[in-house]
């Protein structure tokens, strides 16, 4: 579903039968309207913008790039239009925009913290809005897994219990995909990574592990010419111990599934002609 769809459902969750309130206390009179940031934050907006721009009649002129660090006080953007639409998309856009420049953030301080190794997010994301969460992780400076279970395969516990094995759902997949197509192996201990020698694997996601463990697994991975992903239970206070022993990524669902909202307001004021 196109993102602008998406919009003009969620306005339309916000004011089924219209803004009562706005359109009978206040004429529909230009306004001007000032987006500004209340704690600071990495910004994260162009995607959400320009689609509210397409669906109603405002103007949305960004103040900060995205991928920019704003401080507290900071005029993110500005708002033009018709007060009706102004008001109308206020709390739809402050929602989306805060969650964006809060997983932007999130993301940037993981970035800063791994020290180089890439950091990738999941599919962890909020239902329907995934593009524009996966659009903040890159503004943080992160990557985007798959978008969706029609890309890549990826092999995961249920797969495999249902299979009987990792190694029989490997199999499974190449006798019916073929070889070309591209494979992460979801790993959970040192019998399961084993049982893949010789299988055309692309990624192990070692998934659930200590330092101590990885540190013998990572190695072994690669002597079976397997890139290495590391995941589950990643944190900002434990990442930088990930990152050390240099796996080629490190994901994390904590980047949208726990990241917490920029707190950004709108103030809208007359506009007054030059």
């Amino acid at each position: 579903m196109h993102l602008q769809e998406m919009l003009k459902l969620a306005l339309l969750e916000d004011a089924p039968f219209g803004d009562i309130t706005t359109e009978s206390a206040v004429p529909d009179v230009p306004v001007v309207g000032v987006v500004l940031a209340k704690a600071s934050g990495i910004m994260a907006a162009e995607p959400l913008f320009k689609a509210l721009h397409d669906i109603l009649p405002v103007r949305i002129r960004r103040k900060v790039a995205d991928g920019e660090r704003f401080g507290e006080g900071d005029v993110l953007a500005e708002v033009e239009g018709g007060a009706h639409d102004v008001l109308l998309l206020e709390r739809t856009m402050l929602n989306l925009l805060g969650r964006m420049c809060g997983i932007a953030s999130l993301t940037a301080e993981f970035v800063r913290r791994a020290g180089g190794v890439p950091i990738y997010d999941t599919r962890k994301t909020l239902p329907l809005w995934r593009y524009l969460d996966k659009y903040a992780v890159r503004m943080g400076g992160g990557y985007n897994h798959r978008m969706s279970l029609s890309e890549i395969v990826m092999v995961k516990d249920n797969h495999k219990r249902l299979a009987g094995s990792l190694r029989r759902a490997v199999l499974n997949v190449r006798e019916r995909l073929g070889e070309h197509v591209p494979l992460i192996a979801e790993v959970e201990s040192e019998e399961e990574l084993r049982s893949l020698e010789g299988l055309k694997v692309d990624w192990v996601l070692l998934d659930n592990m200590s330092p101590e463990t990885l540190r013998r697994l990572i190695p072994l991975a690669r002597t079976y010419g397997f890139k290495v992903e590391v995941s589950g239970g990643i944190t900002l206070d434990n990442v930088s111990e990930y990152a050390a022993l240099r796996p080629d990524r490190i994901s994390v669902g904590s980047l949208t599934k726990a990241a917490s909202p920029v707190d950004i307001s709108l103030e809208v004021g007359l506009k007054i002609s030059a």
